[in-house]
């Protein structure tokens, strides 16, 4: 799988991807790929997803206006004292935000339940990837920031937490 390029030189996408799904699955963190003049690199930021092509220098990224209509970040909950110890859980890429697994199954999470590391809070779509968001700590559910079906920002709160 290392021959990253079809018989024509171009990338085949369907290795990329199967190279992305190597480091999905497993318990690496970064993986290298390299061969003639390309080179794939996959990274787990705990965001995201990215792969760099080291084929020619990528320009300097232009600024990406907001999405109309996605959650933006919410303020600090520590002006009230009472949430000043709820943790937030934020959407670790741009998508859409999706409460339940279809259009007519329940939701993942209410306000009031009780979470567990691990336990899938929600899917945030990114191109046409339904990505499970997964509570990193334990708590009661004090807040959904997010309706069903929003587009949200990368780093956007969706939950408030308390896991005390």
């Amino acid at each position: 799988m290392a021959n990253v390029e079809d018989r024509r030189g171009r990338m085949d996408i369907q290795q990329v991807r199967e190279l992305v799904k190597l480091v999905e699955d497993s318990g690496i963190e970064e993986l290298e790929v390299s061969h003639k003049d390309t080179t794939i690199r996959i990274q787990k930021s705990g965001r995201m997803m990215q792969g760099a092509m080291a084929m020619a220098p990528m320009p300097a990224p232009a600024p990406v206006p907001p999405v109309p209509g996605a959650a933006a970040a919410v303020p600090p909950v520590a002006a009230d004292p009472v949430r000043a110890k709820w943790r937030e859980i934020r959407s670790p890429i741009v998508g859409t935000f999706y409460r339940s697994p279809a259009p007519d199954a329940e939701p993942f999470v209410k306000v009031g339940d009780k979470v567990s590391p691990g336990q899938t809070l929600c899917i945030v779509e990114a191109m046409k990837v339904m990505n499970e968001i997964e509570a990193e700590f334990g708590g009661v559910i004090k807040d959904i920031l997010v309706e069903d079906g929003q587009p949200v920002e990368a780093e956007a709160i969706m939950f408030l937490v308390d896991p005390g």
